[in-house]
């Protein structure tokens, strides 16, 4: 329903066509992907929200994104954690173990968590996506 397998390949071909060459292995340019990937769905979620924590959560979320009320029933909310040179695993564990879910426990349609990695030495993505169970 979502597209779980294209994700890592989507976030690697916009990485690749929009980072700068010299910035490509830079932390910032994956958070920028994420801004221009956002672009192709403004239409459906609010601005995404960087930093996001709420009393509950223990840190910050990198991404909150969440559907505009009209959209709620047809795309999820997604709370994504950005992770280099470690594992997708890792950033979906990290968004578990620290609770970020609890910002956006209220919301009423689906939740998904996303992981995902850029590992700098194969220039591959990897992207894991779980739904958030309540």
């Amino acid at each position: 329903r979502y597209g779980y397998g294209r994700s890592g390949r989507l976030i690697e071909k916009i990485h690749s066509e929009y980072a700068s060459v010299i910035q490509y292995n830079d932390e910032n340019s994956l958070s920028s992907v994420l801004a221009i990937a956002y672009l192709s769905a403004m239409q459906y979620y609010f601005k995404p929200i960087q930093e996001y924590q709420q009393e509950e959560a223990k840190g910050f979320a990198d991404f909150v994104f969440l559907p505009k009320p009209e959209y709620r029933n047809d795309y999820p909310a997604l709370v994504v954690e950005l992770k280099w040179n470690k594992s997708a695993k890792s950033a979906l564990q990290q968004i578990k173990d620290r609770k970020y879910s609890a910002s956006i426990e209220q919301y009423t349609g689906d939740i998904l968590l996303v992981g995902i990695n850029y590992d700098k030495k194969t220039k591959k993505h990897e992207c894991v996506i779980e739904q958030y169970e309540k």
